[in-house]
């Protein structure tokens, strides 16, 4: 009797699975689908804030070493100068942290004043290494002729003309400046014509405010002086000498005569207390407005001219 074949539709129990042969190569286990890819993000980050260094006092080869403390998570170097002065003072700029003490102070006590201020020094530097990144960040103006500079918070356009004798003329109407380009004129030399018009600039503009404004908060002063800080927008002593950055030409006359007033008003309050800014506000009322106005446009202002 013979068993019926299977079929190829039926199962034979009895078959040898050739998975079991030990002659035959294994038969490799199926791979793992690939994991579906992340979906993409529906909103674009926004870019990376730019890393913000600390600024410290330049150094050359014949000043004395900074000193250093620790304040929370940084270590900030500063300048210390001795003086006769009865107090321990502090100025920071976009040099750093500079700090002038009496000759007689100990350099715990220096410190614990620098610790008592730590908040103030630390927000203060942020600001000037946040503002150096930037700048960092800003593509460099390019010396050519229709290069854009600030000026009086717009813009005027520089103009090279071939001559044979140089010149520096602005033109108001057309706001541009010209420069007469001599054969030979580097770029440096460029740079130091247009510097120093602005520099006359400043000082004529600077004295004008100064006159309109003295009347008015009823004070004389003595002199005033041109300087080259970036943010120190201005100074005044008690004798009466004023010194403001000429800097401040780049930016609109109101942030202008807000400083002009802001350093004559010393000259009543050589202080910052409410007495003094209650004098600023005699004839500046705004002055809230233009001290926020004055620290963001000058994180916006390109540098041109390094010093």
């Amino acid at each position: 009797m013979h068993s019926p074949k299977p079929d190829g539709s039926q199962l034979d129990l009895f078959a040898r699975d050739p998975r079991l042969d030990p002659w035959r190569a294994p038969v490799p286990p199926a791979e793992k689908p690939a994991p579906p890819p992340p979906p993409l993000p529906l909103f674009k980050a926004p870019p990376a804030p730019p890393r913000v260094t600390l600024p410290s006092p330049p150094r050359t080869a014949d000043d004395p070493p900074l000193k250093r403390i620790v304040l929370g998570q940084y270590a900030v170097d500063y300048e210390l100068k001795r003086s006769t002065r009865r107090s321990i003072g502090f100025m920071i700029d976009d040099g750093g942290l500079h700090v002038t003490a009496p000759r007689r102070a100990t350099q715990p006590s220096i410190e614990e004043a620098i610790r008592a201020k730590q908040r103030w020094i630390l927000t203060k530097l942020h600001e000037r290494g946040e503002r150096r990144a930037r700048q960092a960040q800003r593509e460099p103006l390019r010396w050519e002729d229709g290069a854009r500079l600030p000026y009086l918070g717009g813009e005027i356009v520089l103009r090279l003309e071939p001559a044979a004798r140089s010149h520096c003329v602005f033109d108001p109407a057309s706001r541009e400046l010209r420069i007469g380009v001599t054969a030979g004129l580097s770029e440096w030399q460029l740079k130091e014509r247009v510097k120093l018009w602005f520099h006359a600039e400043a000082k004529r503009l600077f004295t004008e405010r100064l006159d309109f404004y003295a009347p008015q908060l009823d004070v004389h002063y003595r002199s005033m002086t041109l300087s080259s800080a970036g943010t120190r927008w201005g100074s005044c002593t008690v004798a009466g000498n004023i010194r403001l950055s000429w800097r401040l030409i780049h930016y609109p006359l109101a942030l202008i005569d807000y400083v002009v007033v802001h350093e004559l008003a010393h000259l009543r309050e050589m202080n910052h207390s409410p007495a003094f800014w209650a004098v600023v506000g005699s004839v500046y009322r705004d002055y809230d407005g233009a001290r926020l106005e004055l620290r963001r446009r000058s994180h916006e202002m390109p540098v041109l001219f390094v010093e």
